[in-house]
């Protein structure tokens, strides 16, 4: 009896998995868009072959004979970066979930017969991005289509930086002294190239309101109508805040209202250069405190200057965090520029949003 139970438990789900097919799939994708599927309105919103060329161009190389495997779509490849910021993704997640996620395939156009990029391959494309700098050139690109699209509207500027985390590095105290000192690891790390592989030379420790940081700083720039991210920098975590300025500031921003918190006092000279109307909080000092009417004017300027926050709120709350999981200051340029390059995507969606009521 016990035998016949089990052929029928057996052939039933074997009847199960045969019946099931592309209308079951169907139905699946039509209940996550119903349930409002992130990825769809990604989809939707972002045309993602105008970065088509940018990446054919830098990519592409030339086969050297016949036969061996085509390389990967870059568009299917880059679509794979912005998951991994927008869902904070190791490369080995990111493998697992494009298998296992039907959001995933339907925004990566994949079907469950299609060979998908294993981990190796999607480390060997962001390490492409890496050495050709190319990230950089693809928020580029991007910024002049919100441009183009009337998005970017010019009308007020506000820069601040955030901390991008990285796990903290367990060396003694001379071999962080050598670091910092030379920029360089200490000799006897030659000896290990295994642990020397795993250390991170280029990120440094920094202290805010007495809380210590460890890793980099995302320094943008951002059109205070839009909350859309207008340009950017990269440092380690120690480099102040006003130490970018001049690096985020260019002709176009002439004119213009620039709001900062008080970080970016002493900068004058540098706002005067680029013909930006200083709008930086007022710091009162010892002995000398904020008189009212300053304190009524650094009031006002917080209503455009908290902007920001919404901008880092969205990347550490609904973009799996700012932490950086990968070593040195070219790969933290590459991770940050998607990161924000990915905010901005999802704020046009918003916007577009907005405006349709």
């Amino acid at each position: 009896m016990a035998k016949y139970q089990y052929i029928y438990i057996v052939m039933k789900r074997f009847k199960r998995h045969r019946d099931y097919g592309f209308f079951d799939q169907d139905i699946r994708l039509s209940k996550l868009s119903k349930l409002g599927d992130p990825l769809e309105k990604l989809n939707a919103g972002i045309d993602f072959e105008i970065f088509r060329n940018l990446l054919t161009e830098n990519l592409r190389v030339e086969p050297k004979g016949k036969g061996g495997r085509p390389p990967y779509d870059y568009v299917l490849m880059f679509k794979i970066c912005i998951l991994q910021q927008y869902y904070g993704l190791s490369d080995d997640q990111a493998e697992y979930q494009i298998n296992d996620r039907m959001s995933f395939m339907r925004f990566l156009d994949l079907t469950i017969s299609d060979d998908i990029p294993d981990s190796k391959t999607i480390w060997n494309f962001s390490e492409k991005l890496k050495d050709l700098d190319l990230v950089k050139e693809l928020f580029d690109l991007f910024t002049k289509e919100l441009t183009r699209l009337g998005l970017i509207v010019n009308e007020g500027k506000i820069i601040d930086a955030s901390f991008v985390e990285a796990p903290r590095q367990r060396n003694k105290r001379e071999e962080n002294k050598h670091i910092k000192q030379t920029g360089s690891s200490p000799k006897e790390w030659n000896n290990k190239p295994n642990k020397k592989r795993q250390k991170d030379i280029d990120a440094r420790w920094t202290k805010k309101n007495f809380q210590n940081y460890y890793g980099y700083k995302n320094h943008a720039k951002i059109d205070g109508k839009s909350k859309l991210i207008d340009d950017y920098q990269v440092t380690d975590a120690s480099v102040h805040d006003s130490q970018v300025v001049d690096d985020l500031l260019n002709e176009k921003d002439k004119g213009q209202e620039l709001y900062a918190d008080s970080a970016y006092i002493g900068q004058e000279d540098t706002l005067e250069k680029y013909e930006v109307i200083n709008k930086i909080h007022e710091k009162g000092f010892k002995n000398n405190p904020l008189t009212e009417e300053q304190k009524k004017n650094n009031t006002e300027k917080s209503k455009t200057r908290v902007r920001v926050e919404h901008i880092f709120g969205f990347m550490e709350n609904s973009m799996g965090s700012m932490f950086f999981r990968k070593i040195g200051i070219a790969r933290a340029k590459t991770v940050i520029g998607l990161m924000n390059l990915t905010y901005n995507m999802f704020r046009k969606i918003q916007l577009e949003t907005i405006a349709m009521g």
